[in-house]
């Protein structure tokens, strides 16, 4: 699992940030290795508590008011990954609802800031948070986990292979070929990022609506972390098991329509999208009862 957190977090580095940084447009400062001068915090205003991504608050608060940020991709600093698909899925959920929560919250602001550009303050808008952070986890789910199905179900209805198969492709090849050492886990990252495009959509919407959970935040259990409290401890304990904890219904219900839309495409379809359909159904399964994650090794 954390091998496939490494293709997307160097996409993100690699791209996102380094490509940000060498053409001076904004990108989000993550709270990990980051160093600040004390007189852009003072400008900023500080750290706020508003919602739980403020490191991006902050760094958005500071480039409407003309500091730039500089990323340093020779500077090594070692970091750890959530092991856990439990401790990942509060990660992703504090990752996806915060920025949509802070787009709510800071897009007037925005618009209305003279210190800066129009052409920043589009790129900010549109780019940073309307596409990363919001349009691209909903459309991936929407279209590869709903809309797509369907047209096995509504033949009438059919979405050409460029846009079904071939552009995707290439954009995933791309994205992926950042992390060599990880490529023959493709196939794999695009089935594991599709079912968990549904927990950031509703995590998404939740920051978008200010719903119940916007301002969760529980701490990513890691591995170091793990170790420390056993060492701590004086006597080990057998983990409880919680089906509420193991169990996702939203991914069971999906994965349910996917394999249900596989067996229809078996006996009526012509274009086998079957192979799909049953590999992401098995996926979403797979998540569904909690099979991936679940066992943190010792060493």
């Amino acid at each position: 699992m954390t091998r496939m957190q490494e293709m997307s977090l160097d996409y993100h580095f690699t791209v996102e940030q380094e490509v940000g940084s060498s053409t001076y447009s904004f990108f989000g400062f993550n709270g990990t290795a980051g160093v600040w001068r004390i007189s852009a915090l003072n400008e900023a205003g500080g750290w706020k508590d508003r919602t739980t991504v403020e490191d991006m608050d902050l760094a958005v608060r500071a480039s409407l008011k003309g500091w730039k940020f500089l990323y340093l991709g020779s500077l090594k600093v070692k970091n750890e990954l959530p092991s856990t698909l439990k401790a990942y899925r509060y990660q992703q959920h504090r990752w996806s609802c915060g920025p949509a929560n802070l787009f709510r919250k800071m897009v007037m602001e925005i618009i209305k800031n003279k210190k800066v550009s129009t052409w920043k303050k589009v790129h900010v808008i549109y780019s940073f948070f309307v596409v990363r952070k919001l349009v691209a986890h909903i459309v991936t789910f929407i279209f590869y986990c709903v809309v797509l199905p369907a047209t096995v179900l509504v033949p009438e209805v059919e979405v050409p292979k460029w846009g079904a198969v071939y552009i995707p492709s290439i954009i995933t090849i791309l994205n992926a070929v950042g992390t060599p050492r990880s490529f023959h886990l493709l196939v794999f990252w695009i089935l594991f990022e599709n079912v968990m495009s549904l927990h950031r959509t509703k995590a998404t919407f939740i920051g978008l609506l200010e719903a119940g959970r916007v301002n969760e935040w529980i701490v990513t259990e890691k591995l170091g972390d793990t170790h420390k409290s056993k060492a701590a401890a004086k006597a080990p304990r057998k983990p409880r098991f919680r089906l509420g904890e193991r169990l996702h219904v939203l991914e069971l219900c999906v994965g349910a329509y996917l394999f249900f839309c596989g067996c229809y495409d078996v006996v009526f379809g012509k274009n086998h999208y079957f192979i799909y359909l049953f590999a992401q159904a098995i996926a979403f399964f797979i998540m569904g009862f909690g099979y991936v994650g679940t066992i943190v090794p010792n060493s």
